[in-house]
Formats: C-alpha cells, sequence, structure tokens
C-alpha cells in the first residue's frame, strides 16, 4: 500500500541526492555534517534490481557493517572497597532501626548496586524469636538513602525468586552501555530474532534482550529527559541494521518534529515521517485496511500468520509480505486532539494485528490516566517506564510503584509480556552520530531510487493509475463542489436502517465525528432525513429514493 499512504501523507519527497542548504527543509531531509562524523569504513554502492524467476525485479540490499557504525563504550571503573563499606552501613542502619539483617549477595549494574538483604530474628518480650518482617525494612528506605548520603533508593521486598530483599543504591558513576557492546554479545547472537533489539543492562550487568514479536506491541513512558526518545531510537538502530527494506517497513510518527524526522530518507519507510497530527489517524486507518487485506491473502493462501504465508511465498518464488512497525513518538497529543478514533484505532490493531506482521511502539511523556486509557493499556502487555513524576504516574504504566523512584537518564523498569514482576535496566545508549553514520548508509544504498518505493511492499501489484479506495481527511472533504466522497455510501445506510443520527454514520463508515455530523447536515439540506428528535438526536429519513422501506416504517 505504498502508493495509497504516500497519498494519504500528502508530501511528495525527492530521491535522496545530497541537497541544497534551501531544498533540505522542503524534502524532510536532515543536512548531515560529514566534516563532525568519524569516516564510514564501508562505501555504500547502490542497490541495483535484479530480475527473480517470476521476473518481479527485487532490490538486492546488503545490511550495513556494526563496526562502521556504532562506537566501542567504556568500562565503568569499580571500587570495591567502597561498596563492601556500603554494605556494613546498610548492615548497621537497619539493627538501629531494631530491623537486622545481613547482607547476603552484591550486583552491581552499571547505574545501581543491588545489596540482598537477608532478615534476622529478633527477640520478642515473650522470648520467642521471629524473623524481621519485611515490610518494616521496606519502610526503611528514606532512612537508608540518608545515611548512604544518595538521592534515592528503591527497595524490592522481596526479589523474585531469592530469599533476600533488595536495596537498589545508585553508583557513584553511571556506566554508559554502549548499543554495540549488547549486539556483540554471545547472548543477543544466541537470541537474535527479525525483530529483536537490544534493551541494556539489569543490576547484575546482564545483557537484556527483547523481540516485538512476542510483545507483540510496546508501550513506552516517562518524563522529559528520562530516556524515553532515546530508547526508541535504539529500537530503530537495531531493526535497521539487521533488517532490509523486504524484511521490514516502519511508519514514523514524530510531532515535536525533531525526534525522528533524521530517518527520511530511509528506504525502510512507507513515507516520510508524520509530523501534522491531524495526519496520523489517516495513517492508522490504512494500517487496519492493510491488516484486513493481509488476513484476506492469508485466508487464500490457508496461512495462519505471517511466518507460515512467507514460507509458502518463497517456496512458490513470490515476494513476501514485510513487517509494518508503526512508532509514535507522542501518544498524548494524538490523544488530545482525536482521543475516540485514536483509541478505538489503537485499539483494533493491538488486538488483532499480531499474525499479520503489523506492530506497534507507541511513547508517551504524559502517562494520565487520559492517555493511557484502560483500553490501550490492557492491549499492551510489554511495557517500559522511565522514571515519572508520581507514585500515580508509575501506577498508570506498571499498575504499580517504582518508576518515581528511578534516576532518569536511561533508568528504567521494564515489565515482560510473560514476567510477573518488571525488571530495572540501565536503556542501551546510541548517539546521534551513529544515526546519522546509519541513515546515511541506507540512503546511499537507495542510489538514486525513490526510497519509499522499494520492492516488496504489498502495493507493488496495484497499478499507478488505480488509487486505493480510502477515506480522506474531513478537512480534505468539500473542497471542489461541497460533496463528501461518503455521501452517497452514507445516504444509502440511512436508507436502509431507517434512521439517522451522527453516531451511527461514526460507526458504520469509521470516521471522525464533525465529518459525520457534516454529512448529516447535508442530508438536512437535501431533504433526505429530517431534524433531531428528542434527547436521542435520532433524525427521521424523508426520502427512501429506490430503497424499499424497512418493516418497522411499512404502514406508516
Amino acid at each position: 500500500m505504498t502508493n495509497g499512504l504516500r497519498t494519504l501523507l500528502n508530501k511528495p519527497i525527492a530521491p535522496p541526492t545530497q541537497p541544497k542548504p534551501d531544498s533540505a527543509a522542503q524534502n524532510g531531509f536532515t543536512p548531515i555534517d560529514s566534516s563532525a562524523m568519524p569516516a564510514v569504513q564501508t562505501v555504500a554502492v547502490p542497490a541495483q534490481p535484479v530480475q527473480t524467476r517470476t521476473g518481479v525485479p527485487v532490490i538486492e540490499w546488503k545490511l550495513p557493517d556494526i563496526g562502521d557504525i556504532l562506537d566501542e563504550g567504556n568500562e565503568a571503573s569499580t571500587n570495591e572497597e567502597f561498596i563492601q563499606q556500603r554494605a556494613r552501613l546498610i548492615e548497621e542502619t537497619l539493627a538501629s532501626f531494631g530491623a537486622p539483617a545481613q547482607v547476603v549477595a552484591i550486583s552491581r549494574g552499571p547505574t545501581i548496586t543491588q545489596f540482598g538483604v537477608e532478615p534476622l530474628f529478633v527477640e520478642t518480650r515473650g522470648g520467642v524469636r521471629t524473623r524481621v518482617r519485611v515490610s518494616k525494612i521496606a519502610s526503611l528506605a528514606d532512612d537508608l538513602a540518608l545515611a548512604l548520603a544518595a538521592p534515592r533508593i528503591r527497595i524490592r521486598a522481596p526479589v523474585p525468586g531469592h530469599s533476600y530483599v533488595g536495596i537498589e543504591v545508585p553508583n557513584e558513576e553511571m556506566a554508559l552501555v554502549a548499543l554495540r557492546d549488547i549486539l556483540e554479545s554471545e547472548i543477543y547472537k544466541n537470541f537474535r530474532k527479525p525483530l529483536s533489539f537490544a534493551l541494556g543492562r539489569d543490576v547484575a550487568g546482564h545483557p537484556m534482550i527483547a523481540s516485538i514479536e512476542n510483545m507483540p506491541h510496546l508501550l513506552i513512558a516517562g518524563t522529559t529527559g528520562s530516556g524515553k526518545s532515546v530508547c526508541v531510537n535504539s529500537i530503530l538502530t537495531c531493526m535497521l541494521l539487521y533488517n532490509t527494506p523486504d524484511d521490514i517497513r516502519l511508519v514514523l510518527v514524530d510531532p515535536k518534529r525533531v525526534e525522528l524526522t533524521g530517518y527520511n530518507g530511509v528506504p525502510h519507510l512507507l513515507g516520510p515521517v508524520v509530523v501534522e497530527m491531524d495526519r496520523v489517524i489517516g495513517a492508522l486507518q490504512w494500517m487496519t485496511r492493510e491488516m484486513d487485506k493481509r488476513y484476506h491473502l492469508f485466508a487464500q493462501a490457508g496461512s495462519r500468520n505471517i511466518i507460515d504465508y512467507n514460507a509458502k511465498m518463497k517456496l512458490q518464488g513470490q515476494k513476501k509480505l514485510p513487517y509494518l512497525i508503526i512508532v509514535i513518538d507522542e501518544l498524548a497529543d494524538l490523544m488530545m486532539i482525536a482521543p475516540d478514533e485514536t483509541e478505538k484505532t489503537i485499539t483494533r490493531l493491538a488486538q488483532l494485528a499480531r499474525a499479520t506482521g503489523i506492530h506497534m511502539i507507541l511513547a508517551t511523556q504524559r502517562p494520565s490516566v487520559d492517555v493511557v486509557t484502560g483500553l490501550i493499556k490492557a492491549n499492551f502487555p510489554a511495557r517500559i517506564a522511565f522514571a515519572v513524576a508520581s507514585n500515580t504516574d508509575s501506577r498508570v504504566i506498571l499498575d504499580q510503584p517504582g518508576a518515581e523512584r528511578l534516576l532518569g537518564r536511561g533508568d528504567m523498569l521494564y515489565q515482560a509480556p510473560d514476567a510477573p514482576a518488571p525488571v530495572r535496566l540501565q536503556g542501551v545508549f546510541v548517539s546521534d552520530h551513529e544515526i546519522q553514520r546509519l541513515v546515511e548508509y541506507w540512503r546511499m544504498l537507495a542510489g538514486g531510487t525513490n526510497p519509499y518505493a522499494a520492492a516488496g511492499t504489498p502495493a507493488d501489484t496495484i497499478p499507478e493509475n488505480v488509487p486505493l479506495k480510502q477515506a480522506p481527511l474531513w478537512e480534505e472533504v468539500g473542497k471542489a463542489d461541497g460533496n463528501d466522497p461518503l455521501f452517497e455510501e452514507a445516504v444509502a445506510i440511512i436508507r436502509k436502517e431507517g434512521k439517522a443520527s451522527v453516531s451511527m454514520l461514526q460507526r458504520r463508515l469509521r470516521i471522525g465525528y464533525t465529518r459525520a455530523s457534516r454529512i448529516v447536515d447535508m442530508m438536512e439540506d437535501r431533504k433526505i432525513v429530517g431534524p433531531p428528535e428528542g434527547a436521542t438526536q435520532m433524525r427521521q429519513v424523508l426520502d427512501f429514493g429506490n430503497t424499499p422501506l424497512p418493516k418497522n416504517n411499512m404502514g406508516e
């Protein structure tokens, strides 16, 4: 559906040649200062289409080399004496408050050090020895922070799978978790899947890997400066490093205009990065139509999901369907402009799109109940919470407190779909220079071809002169002659039902309130329906045309 989405976005983009300074902004490209970038060792040669045995031209893409794109990280120094001193101070502080405990495990991560303390026994008035209650240790978080001179302390009481309480204390120096170090680890090499990506390192320093296939959608929340946008960029970087445009296609939404627009020109994109919020609903509705089309293709091929379908297409020498990933960098703006349409479309995609290879990544810096609604949250079991302002915000995103005690700068809580409790991680870091190298590589590889029309997309079989049938945005309606393209269909619906209302047209045509209201007003002007009646605002149909009268109107 490349042509349909490109028409929907309504921003034709020139091929990714070296633009002049004035044309860069017009084309949606971010000029790259090559003098400020380390030299790329690999020279990207423009990909050339080749003929398959079916006669369909397919571009042979070459994946970039990680060593030429990403920088290596630096190991942080460890002061064992300082860590042991903190362990003794924790034991002394707990004992002074009547909750004696012993440090039995120490796990050092890039951001925090977790001290595992085992509650000891105390003697009651009756001479009975009882173990210190876990809740008493958990209530001493502020006292421990004062004794250790730490900005924030988080207590896990108890640590799942262990017989001790975890006291997480910030390190003196925060170590940088480089994306390259995770991707070159043995864990990632053994885990590798088409849509896998690096999350970071846990409190013990072990790499944490995830796959969008298993999620199957991801919800990210955190305040400004907490690392939310870096996390989104790291996920996109992993996707672009290990997948060609034949494997995945992307739809990026960036209302801030500065976070994701640098990816313009990458051949993986189905269209330019969407920056106008009134175009996002159209992109989401396009996704639902693409999902329905894929289900029809699966039914015809006798396949249950995209993996089975692509395997059959490979045996037949046909083109495979790429995975589709839509990334929305700020959900709050979208929910503010069109909450009903947004929630309905996102919910439908989240419930049904997994088998068709369509996945969503939503990010917001305002995790309130009016943005992350219960319906959206119920369909996004995989969530990442960065530092938030309050306990309430943490409960909205994770259904439990804890995110309000995070340190920021990539410190996160990751809730996996199959995990009983969230895991604390230090997220990977990817710099702007690394992203620029990767984007420049794919732009050069695309050569003079249209970066948004790479082979292998579902719309390649649609002729250029046959437009895709899709509902235009409401502000585009009636510009020429005052007629709505859906007017005749709406009239047929109300004549068949024998009644008319704005809400009914919204449901049946899947359009917004403003557009449905305008269609009903046009019907009233043409004497097809009467004025609204009663509290329900239902309207009587006056002109049935050639449509037989409904049964409930017979005899009137």
